[in-house]
């Protein structure tokens, strides 16, 4: 990571909602999904040389605010961010969220980015990087249940990084699955509205569930899910909040990010202490076994983990030299003498 020039010291640069767009729209959404995933796969791959830590929530009845902090010792980033399901009933979204990415050297941001979309691409690309790893050959069809904000961003990663061509959505409203099927015209899939949840995992490769809100919920049973399938477990992610019968834990090899933060929140938060998984990173890093037969049952227990995220803003990062697709804004002071604080406050009236 480049040493930021002294004149710029006082300055950080900073994505915005509609700069975040524009820089999707330059890149291309299928092309930045890739990308992503190709940043947090890098990322898995050094994972020793983070400092990690489950991520730091306040929760309260109606949701949950987190941050989540991480470092490789040469960067340290944080994202801040909400999980409100109630929020849809006042026009405001279930999650919204931002972070900074920081020189551990010095302490000074060199990035501060919205990412709220941008969580939304990394949740994503983050689905797609471990069903490459976990999803039976030749799998094209998808189950794609709970069809809120995150369900075209997943189709489009799945479609992106393991070719499925065949979509299955199933959600209590459906008008949240003629937003999935409206918003994917044209995209290249083949896409059936199903009536309920068993129905759509009929025939489906790939189980995605995605649901918002904040219960123990059995959105899949036991009886549901047969052999040979790949379930990414997605929408389970604080305690209290599952999506899962834990049976279907019982007969599946599970995979996790970082297990001492998804053991409070995922869905494993069900199972005893002792339950056995395993770390997605040593799979990809050819550590540890992923499917090892056709029949085998793979479940994901994904609730999201920081060096995601640290992987989003320097990928992020790195596409922003040589655009206008960020600001300066002045949120650090620049004293000409660095001990000077109170008289550069007082030259400033």
């Amino acid at each position: 990571m480049p040493t930021l020039a002294p004149s710029d010291l006082a300055f950080v640069p900073f994505v915005s909602v509609a700069n975040m767009m524009r820089l999707i729209h330059r890149i291309g959404l299928r092309e930045m999904l890739v990308g992503l995933a190709g940043y947090i796969e890098a990322d898995f791959l050094r994972w020793d040389a983070f400092d990690k830590t489950p991520r730091i929530a306040a929760h309260a009845p109606e949701g949950v605010i987190e941050l989540m902090p991480v470092s490789d010792g040469r960067c340290y980033g944080f994202k801040y961010v909400n999980g409100h399901p109630k929020n849809t009933r006042t026009g405001r979204q279930t999650v919204t969220a931002f972070g900074l990415l920081a020189e551990l050297g010095n302490g000074y941001p060199v990035l501060l980015s919205e990412m709220t979309l941008l969580t939304a691409l990394r949740t994503a690309a983050t689905s797609a990087l471990v069903a490459r790893h976990l999803a039976p050959k030749g799998a094209d069809t998808m189950a794609l249940i709970g069809n809120g904000a995150q369900s075209e961003f997943q189709a489009l990663a799945l479609q992106a990084l393991c070719g499925i061509t065949k979509l299955r959505l199933y959600d209590i409203d459906p008008r949240a699955t003629e937003k999935v099927m409206r918003n994917l015209s044209g995209q290249g899939f083949e896409m059936i509205a199903c009536p309920s949840a068993e129905a759509a995992i009929v025939g489906a490769h790939i189980i995605t569930t995605c649901t918002a809100d904040k219960n123990h919920a059995t959105i899949l049973s036991e009886n549901m899910v047969g052999a040979g399938v790949h379930l990414n477990a997605i929408g389970g992610d604080c305690p209290g909040k599952t999506e899962l019968a834990p049976a279907i834990l019982a007969r599946a090899d599970v995979f996790v990010e970082y297990p001492p933060q998804t053991r409070i929140e995922g869905e494993i938060q069900q199972m005893p202490e002792d339950f056995p998984v395993t770390e997605i990173w040593q799979v990809i890093a050819g550590r540890a076994p992923g499917r090892r037969d056709a029949a085998q049952i793979t479940l994901f227990d994904g609730v999201g983990f920081a060096i995601e995220d640290f992987s989003a803003l320097r990928y992020l990062r790195d596409q922003l030299p040589g655009t206008d697709f960020c600001e300066k804004l002045d949120l650090l002071a620049d004293p000409d003498d660095p001990r000077d604080l109170f008289g550069m406050l007082a030259r400033a009236q």
